[in-house]
C-alpha cells in the first residue's frame, strides 16, 4: 500500500468488542454513544436489522453488528451498547445506529501501524475493512462505516427507518 493510503488512514478510532475481538471505528463517524435501549422490531426485514429506535424525535435504524459479521446472537448485557453512526449511503448521508458488545476506549493509530487488510480468498469480502491496526500486542479490525452494508441492505435499513 502506498503511504499516502496509509497516512489518510491514520488518526482517532473508538474501539470496542464483538465476541472478544477489537474493532476500531473512525471517530468522525460517531455520533455518540448511548446506553441500550428497547429497540422495536420492523416485520420483514433481514434478522442482523434489530429495528429501530426513537433518539430524541428521530426514527433511526439499528443493526446487530454481531448478526451482521456472521457470529451467534447474544444476550445484551449491562456494557451492550449502541454507537450511533454517520455513513455514506448510495443516495445521501445515513444516521444508524449499531449495537456492540461494548464499547473500549478512544485510539490514536498511526499510519505506520496500520497495515493493509490480508486477503483471504476470493469468495470473502472484506470491503468493509479499512485495515488492520497493530496497537500493544493487540490487533484491531479497522471498519469503513461506509462500506459494512451492501446497496442492497442500505434500501432495506432505510426503508425500516421510514416504516416507524
Amino acid at each position: 500500500m502506498e503511504n499516502a493510503a496509509l497516512l489518510s488512514k491514520a488518526g482517532k478510532y473508538l474501539t470496542f468488542e464483538l465476541k472478544g475481538e477489537i474493532y476500531g471505528l473512525e471517530i468522525l463517524k460517531v455520533q455518540e454513544i448511548i446506553g441500550m435501549m428497547n429497540v422495536t422490531r420492523v416485520p420483514k426485514t433481514p434478522e442482523f436489522i434489530r429495528g429501530v429506535i426513537n433518539l430524541r424525535g428521530k426514527v433511526i435504524p439499528v443493526i446487530d453488528l454481531r448478526l451482521k459479521f456472521g457470529m451467534e446472537s447474544k444476550e445484551d448485557t449491562d456494557r451492550t451498547c449502541i454507537i450511533v453512526v454517520q455513513f455514506k449511503g448510495a443516495a445521501s448521508v445515513m444516521t444508524m445506529g449499531i449495537i456492540v458488545d461494548e464499547v473500549k476506549e478512544v485510539i490514536n493509530i498511526e499510519s505506520d501501524h496500520i497495515e493493509e487488510t490480508p486477503a483471504f480468498g476470493a469468495d470473502t469480502n472484506t470491503d468493509f475493512i479499512l485495515g488492520v491496526g497493530k496497537v500493544a500486542q493487540k490487533v484491531v479490525m479497522l471498519l469503513d462505516m461506509d462500506r459494512v452494508l451492501s446497496l442492497g441492505e442500505e434500501a432495506i435499513v432505510e426503508q425500516a427507518a421510514s416504516q416507524e
